[in-house]
């Protein structure tokens, strides 16, 4: 069927932009969830695969000079940094948790359900080390076990944290609030 000549072939016209479904509350907080729980899951499966087949071996070259598997116990944050602060980084993940959990209450879009969920997941993964790991709660050391050249070694935590963290930096550069509401870029 062909429209006439300028007639729109939408009932609302080319003057109106175009609009996406809004997701309901419920498909976003399972979106949310299944994120968290997702990434928390694959975080402690290859952590517990990493003991299992690293401890006390060299380094294992999976992809020749550009991904290597080397078990480290890291009692620091990111790039082993703060390695005496770990009680300290254990509560700020605590912390973050909380605030996490909050946050996703008011969740409205899918990409910002996906990014707070991601985070969740590899906050909660390394935060399980931290208390359940040697040598001691809220003292014990992360798990570490991905190398790439020139890099620090790292998990799929932290790869959950670095993609949240680009996620919520590409919303809000979108102008996409928490809530779906478009702010105006500066």
């Amino acid at each position: 069927m062909q429209a006439a000549r300028g007639t729109p072939l939408s009932p609302r016209g080319d003057s109106e932009p175009e609009t996406h479904p809004t997701p309901s509350p419920r498909r976003l907080r399972g979106t949310f969830a299944l994120c968290a729980l997702a990434a928390y899951a694959v975080d402690l499966v290859t952590k517990s695969l990493a003991l299992a087949r690293l401890e006390g071996r060299d380094p294992i070259e999976v992809l020749g000079p550009v991904l290597r598997l080397t078990l480290v116990f890291n009692p620091g944050a990111a790039f082993s940094t703060g390695t005496s602060f770990t009680v300290a980084l254990s509560l700020l993940a605590a912390t973050a948790v909380v605030v996490v959990l909050v946050l996703s209450r008011r969740v409205g879009t899918t990409g910002w359900a996906v990014a707070l969920g991601l985070l969740l997941g590899g906050v909660s993964g390394n935060l399980t080390d931290r208390i359940f790991r040697e040598p001691g709660p809220l003292r014990g050391h992360v798990i570490d076990f991905l190398q790439l050249p020139h890099w620090p070694v790292f998990n799929v935590a932290d790869m959950c944290i670095n993609a949240a963290a680009a996620l919520i930096i590409w919303q809000s550069w979108r102008g996409i609030g928490i809530t779906g509401a478009r702010h105006a870029r500066s």
